[in-house]
């Protein structure tokens, strides 16, 4: 989808668009972004020892057939710059426990069967231009596509304006679990909320 901006009388085209293979590290970068440090903290985790954290990041977004893939990925851009980023993917059922305790509050907020909303993030510059309420309208028509009923996400309740956002969007909080605190986090204390809307597939949005 395409629409036309202005910008100090320039006109620039601005594009939602499936991510590529080679946004990986576009992706990476935007997902250190988003996720608060849980991102940090478990590239950390699987990267060998010292390796910088994007590498490890953009490796893991360049893999195919897989939850965390560029596959499921949706990218703003304009004039060429990519701007924002949508991860999203459909929600499976697992039983596994998650050993880790700093991750498990994280295993327990799932919502199998709805489309998760992993990421959504827009660069510090282009922030307050409604890229975010867009690319969050969009994972509506992505669940509605694949046949899902609803959007669920995770929000830690100390990021406020992030739960305004979602809250306008009528998310609504259906569990929460108490953090682990560790030096990745951007957070030492509080809830990790489960966040979960409704939405229709008939829905028609323009964005």
């Amino acid at each position: 989808m395409k629409i036309s901006v202005q910008s100090k009388g320039e006109t620039r085209s601005e594009q939602i668009r499936p991510a590529t293979k080679a946004d990986a590290r576009e992706i990476a970068s935007l997902f250190l972004m988003s996720s608060d440090g849980l991102a940090s903290y478990i590239w950390s985790r699987v990267g060998a020892p010292g390796a910088d954290l994007l590498e490890v990041g953009a490796s893991r977004y360049s893999r195919e057939n897989t939850a965390f893939s560029y596959q499921n990925c949706h990218m703003v851009e304009i004039g060429g710059q990519v701007v924002a980023m949508l991860h999203a993917f459909k929600m499976e059922s697992d039983e596994t426990p998650e050993a880790d305790p700093v991750l498990r509050p994280y295993s327990e907020l799932e919502d199998p069967g709805s489309l998760y909303v992993s990421g959504v993030a827009v660069r510090p510059e282009f922030r307050r231009r409604g890229y975010a309420r867009k690319l969050m309208i969009l994972a509506d028509r992505l669940a509605a596509a694949q046949g899902l009923t609803r959007v669920s996400l995770i929000c830690f309740d100390r990021n406020a304006p992030a739960l305004r956002l979602y809250a306008s969007l009528g998310f609504r909080e259906m569990d929460r679990r108490a953090i682990v605190p560790h030096p990745s986090l951007h957070y030492s204390d509080g809830h990790a909320l489960l966040l979960v809307r409704e939405c229709d597939a008939r829905e028609q949005v323009e964005v």
